[in-house]
């Protein structure tokens, strides 16, 4: 799966939330959400279509990836690029300046438990 860049990150939240949408009421809520204009709004569709991440039939736009999958595609291009792959070097980079809660440290450690099984 390639790369969303942020304009197009924002169009598929909107896709998410809203689907299936009909292509009219998508232009709508991006002139209302992004300040887009109709032919933006289009034209990111189109490159979105055409890069597989949405399907417009019938004026009705569905996506064909899920928030989840994109996620984890951008996490892992993060970790992979700016830390040479090395979870353990991006976890101490994230908590570098900041605390945990003890709830927050019981749901990262049930994650990691979960991923060694």
């Amino acid at each position: 799966m390639k790369r969303l860049f942020d304009s197009e990150y924002r169009f598929m939240e909107i896709v998410w939330e809203n689907e299936p949408v009909r292509s009219m009421e998508l232009a709508r809520l991006c002139l209302e959400l992004l300040g887009w204009k109709k032919s933006t709004c289009f034209t990111v569709l189109k490159k979105l279509s055409d890069r597989g991440f949405v399907r417009n039939e019938k004026a009705v736009v569905t996506a064909m990836v899920t928030k989840d999958q994109v996620r984890r595609q951008e996490s892992k291009a993060v970790v992979d690029k700016s830390f040479d792959g090395s979870l353990p070097a991006f976890v101490t980079a994230f908590l570098s300046d900041r605390k945990l809660t003890k709830e927050e440290a019981e749901e990262i450690r049930g994650m990691i438990e979960k991923a060694v099984e």
